[in-house]
């Protein structure tokens, strides 16, 4: 990496200096620097990398640091007119990247090579730190003013690739996460990107990465999406031999759950709030994923996370804390401002929807399930511990926790199975004890919002 910036330069004065630079030799720098302050303006012969783009390449922000400190320009360009802030962000140089974007690098800079961004170079090798700081920088920078915010976000190469298209297709799927939380457009197409008009959801089955497939899933992508040539995400997948990842995305098969982006009361959710529904929603298609893996050669899905944190948190809990409308999960989230609780496969039930078709989607909020108020906003509910109940309640816990150890949890692969349908619940009338787990669960006719 750092051998290709600093080599090929025009004397050997410049060749020390250049390797200085690369292997943090800050002392040296320096000391070149005051004999002959004109070394700032050397480049290397071939591909023209400025002192500060080899400095931001190898990560050596302390000489980063000084360079910028004498008003070097932050968007020198070499010979494709890649900026520093790309490199940085190229080799996932987090502390270079936050040092650039400080010192005012444009990150709306586009290279010559294939008209990519920073942004385009953050999600493509991988490096969602640079990635999520970028991201950041444009929300209080001129971009979000003079471009918008969400056109950045979506923002083509000279291929007609977004980064998300580019995260997708090299396996990242830490970067799709971030990139389709921060807007991205989950069906946009290809110009001429690999096949053209393929979406995120066509590259990664080309690339065979089921967490890129899961993220786009549950972010509503669609398997029936054809691309120029025909095909759908199902049809590249068998191309490419990636047998797991064409089962999934069998159109035949189940539909997985889809996070409920266009309700506002979601997407004001606190980070807390929403880390926990979005690994609850995960859990949930994983779930899906077993019973049609189920069989086939693929079945090599881990057990779901949730079983284990159930099974400590259940022993150190009451039985005022679980879950009134499955009776086997804790309480995790509460509605605000009528203070019930529910727990997060049960919130999730109540709000996703199992087909990915944003114009059908219910944009009204749903209602409380026990007092039938309108949802303005979900947080995390407080759990209570043993520290909280007194010795009795801790005898009663211990003899009753294996037999809610031995409890599993709910299959989701059919959408919001933990209500069993929503009109499933209402036959119950009345769920027993007080505090704010519990209450009455509205008629069976209540459960549809009357017009």
């Amino acid at each position: 990496m750092g051998q290709g910036l600093s080599s090929c330069t025009a004397n050997d004065e410049n060749g020390v200096f250049f390797s200085a630079i690369q292997f943090g030799d800050i002392d040296t720098v320096q000391s070149m620097l005051e004999k002959d302050p004109s070394l700032l303006n050397q480049s290397t012969v071939y591909d023209r990398h400025s002192p500060l783009h080899v400095a931001a390449a190898n990560g050596q922000i302390d000489i980063v640091s000084l360079f910028l400190d004498r008003s070097v320009n932050p968007d020198v360009l070499n010979r494709h007119k890649q900026t520093p802030l790309m490199l940085a962000a190229m080799h996932g140089k987090f502390s270079c990247v936050q040092k650039l974007i400080q010192a005012g690098a444009n990150i709306l800079m586009f290279d010559s090579l294939h008209r990519r961004t920073c942004l385009h170079y953050a999600a493509y090798y991988g490096h969602s730190d640079c990635l999520q700081a970028i991201l950041s920088a444009a929300h209080s920078s001129d971009v979000a003013v003079s471009w918008g915010y969400a056109r950045f976000v979506n923002i083509r190469d000279g291929r007609g690739a977004t980064p998300l298209h580019l995260a997708a297709r090299q396996k990242r799927p830490h970067c799709v996460h971030i990139l389709l939380d921060n807007g991205a457009l989950v069906c946009a197409s290809t110009g001429t990107y690999g096949t053209p008009g393929s979406t995120p959801l066509h590259l990664a089955a080309r690339g065979g990465s089921m967490d890129c497939i899961r993220e786009l899933l549950a972010w509503g992508a669609d398997r029936l999406h054809r691309d120029s040539s025909g095909r759908i995400p199902y049809m590249v997948a068998l191309k490419h031999r990636h047998g797991a990842c064409a089962t999934l995305l069998n159109p035949s098969s189940a539909e997985p759950l889809v996070w409920p982006s266009p309700l506002k009361f979601i997407s004001e959710l606190n980070q807390e709030a929403k880390e926990l529904l979005e690994r609850a929603l995960m859990e949930a298609n994983k779930e899906r994923e077993k019973s049609i893996l189920k069989g086939t050669a693929f079945s090599t899905q881990s057990p779901s996370h949730s079983n284990v944190d159930l099974d400590d948190n259940i022993s150190e809990a009451s039985d005022t804390e679980l879950c009134c409308i499955c009776f086997e999960q804790l309480c995790t989230i509460e509605v605000q401002d009528c203070g019930h609780q529910m727990c997060e496969h049960c919130t999730l039930a109540l709000c996703c929807h199992n087909k990915p078709n944003p114009t059908t989607a219910c944009l009204t909020a749903p209602v409380c399930p026990f007092c039938r108020c309108n949802i303005g906003q979900l947080v995390v509910a407080k759990i209570k511990t043993t520290d909280d109940i007194d010795l009795q309640d801790q005898r009663d816990l211990a003899s009753s926790s294996l037999l809610r150890k031995s409890r599993r949890t709910r299959n989701f692969s059919e959408g919001s199975s933990s209500f069993k349908g929503l009109s499933g619940v209402g036959s119950i009338s009345k769920l027993g004890g007080g505090g704010r787990g519990s209450g009455r669960v509205a008629a069976e006719n209540e459960w549809i919002d009357k017009p």
